[in-house]
């Protein structure tokens, strides 16, 4: 029985994007996303003014989650992008707020999901960036796997 090419696992057909372990990546940023936003919520209705700062971090990590979650969840070279901005900022923010947590403790009263590079989350937020960037990169517009996103 002769096989085609097709049947060849050099052939074999790449996982999209939002498909196996990228549904493991959304999930965790989903997680983060809802986890963050109750949390922000609920620190800015019942008690802002303790710590306008953390509070305030905390919701823009929540709004950054959710834009990163959406995003890795669609497929396209927009939501791509998208997502990829978004792990960016992520980044970014987790690496900035994590340092200034360090370097000047007495503005942050309450911790964020970033202080301390997501101390109070395992360490998480700090991993999480570097994990999407990745599954991102390996997954960009114009690469095999990206063509079977859109297939």
């Amino acid at each position: 029985m002769t096989r085609s090419p097709q049947d060849t696992p050099r052939n074999a057909s790449p996982t999209p994007r939002n498909r196996g372990v990228g549904m493991l990546i959304i999930t965790a940023y989903g997680i983060f996303a809802v986890s963050s936003f109750a949390r922000a919520l609920y620190q800015i209705l019942t008690d802002f003014d303790a710590s306008p700062v953390s509070y305030t971090l905390s919701a823009f990590a929540a709004g950054v989650y959710i834009v990163a979650t959406i995003a890795l969840a669609r497929i396209g070279p927009r939501a791509w992008l998208l997502a990829l901005v978004a792990v960016l900022v992520e980044l970014t923010g987790v690496l900035g707020v994590g340092l200034w947590t360090y370097l000047d403790p007495e503005l942050f009263n309450e911790a964020t999901v970033w202080s301390h590079f997501g101390e109070g989350y395992g360490f998480v937020p700090l991993v999480l960036p570097f994990i999407g960037l990745f599954w991102l990169l390996r997954h960009r517009p114009g690469t095999e796997a990206a063509r079977e996103d859109q297939g």
